[in-house]
């Protein structure tokens, strides 16, 4: 089986936030909800400073904390190291975004509109958005990103690979020697974010320079 991960170029994002914007679109997310952020960080002392965008994901870890303090068995990790949430077990304790040292974990306490001061019914595509945020997810559980495990049951890239106009993003499987990523991380010299926190990431990053 594969152990899908990810490999940010930190080179290449340049802050268009293209990634964010696509994650919501494509998932549905509410307002509040960003499984996709870009951060902004500086390095360096004035006056050689660097101001960089870090783009974060779920970072899917191979020991993840999240599973390890979920008290109902809603945290599960599949075969391919993805770590997801089943609504159906949740029952929003909250535990897990604690536990998760990335801040990757969100709950929806309850659905609100992007248009509050807008008058009538939701318009067709909100409409839409809640419909499909509602039976997948709800309100009161926990909600992360999934690399958009039903976009590469399909055979596509995750929505922010594809959707990466400076193509910042990779997508494949860590486990191969031979894929993309893992001759990137090779390559590049990747590192993993905080890997003093224990977790084995499946998210890493290229250096800046």
């Amino acid at each position: 089986m594969a152990r899908y991960g990810f490999v940010i170029d930190l080179k290449r994002c340049y802050g268009c936030y293209t990634c964010q914007v696509v994650c919501k679109a494509a998932n549905h997310t509410p307002k509040g909800i960003d499984w996709a952020r870009c951060v902004q960080a500086e390095t360096g002392s004035f006056p050689s400073t660097l101001r960089q965008m870090l783009p974060m994901v779920c970072m899917q870890c191979a020991e993840p904390a999240c599973l390890e303090v979920c008290p109902t068995g809603a945290t599960q990790q599949d075969e391919n190291g993805i770590v997801t949430v089943d609504q159906d077990l949740c029952m929003g304790c909250k535990y897990c975004m604690m536990a998760c040292p990335y801040g990757s974990r969100q709950v929806v306490d309850a659905w609100e509109t992007y248009f509050p001061d807008a008058e009538g019914a939701l318009d067709p595509y909100e409409a839409y958005a809640r419909k499909k945020w509602d039976e997948k997810y709800g309100s009161g559980v926990a909600t992360k990103c999934d690399y958009c495990m039903d976009r590469v049951k399909q055979g596509l890239q995750p929505a922010c690979v594809e959707a990466c106009p400076s193509k910042a993003r990779t997508f494949g499987d860590l486990d191969d020697p031979e894929s993309e990523i893992s001759i990137l991380i090779r390559r590049e010299g990747g590192f993993q974010l905080n890997p003093e926190f224990g977790t084995d990431p499946s998210c890493y990053y290229l250096p800046v320079r």
